[in-house]
């Protein structure tokens, strides 16, 4: 048997890494983050706490990361060509990936909303997250002034409010929450 080459050693870096970020998501949505220690994380994952630590500095690292690549994963979809302006089909097409999102990351959005709700949490992450949102918020602002509103920015802060309490609502009862009808209502209100 030939040693592993170095592309071999990054592949299983890369798959181990997403196994203890999927394993500390799941705990921090389910458990809390104060209530998730390393070592129920590393058991989780399925290898020791050593090993977990010589992949992130500590559960501050963890959660930092699994916060900001949801977002980023997420971002992405907004002015998808990168323009800096919005299109009511790019409005549209973030619309639809952020509501497949909800569905297909219940984990993710259930951690994001209790990140909210601890102030020490928050702390850890809300320098970068106001950056973002700041970016985004202009965006909208931006695609409001040009779809004729005379208040753009709190048009833009509370489309934003809208799409949180309907994730916030998503997550608090997934199986009644019509999500599909309030995504199409969405979309008409602000697409069309």
């Amino acid at each position: 048997m030939s040693p592993r080459t170095e592309k071999q050693f990054e592949e299983i870096r890369e798959t181990r890494k997403k196994e203890i970020l999927e394993a500390a998501l799941e705990l921090f949505a389910n458990e809390g983050f104060y209530a998730t220690s390393i070592s129920k994380i590393a058991a989780n994952a399925g290898i020791s706490k050593g090993l977990l630590y010589n992949y992130f500095e500590s559960k501050e690292d963890l959660i930092k990361t699994i916060i900001f690549n949801g977002l980023d994963n997420l971002t992405r979809f907004v002015d998808p060509n990168k323009d800096g302006f919005l299109t009511k089909k790019e409005l549209k097409y973030f619309l639809e990936e952020m509501f497949k999102a909800l569905k297909n990351e219940p984990y993710f959005w259930k951690l994001y909303f209790t990140v909210f709700m601890q102030p020490q949490v928050l702390k850890l992450v809300e320098k970068k997250l106001a950056v973002m949102v700041h970016k985004y918020l202009m965006m909208l602002s931006e695609y409001f002034t040009s779809n004729g509103s005379k208040d753009p920015e709190t048009d833009a802060l509370f489309f934003g409010a809208l799409l949180d309490g309907i994730g916030f609502q998503f997550m608090v009862d997934p199986e009644r929450f019509p999500l599909e009808k309030v995504k199409n209502k969405l979309i008409d209100m602000y697409c069309k």
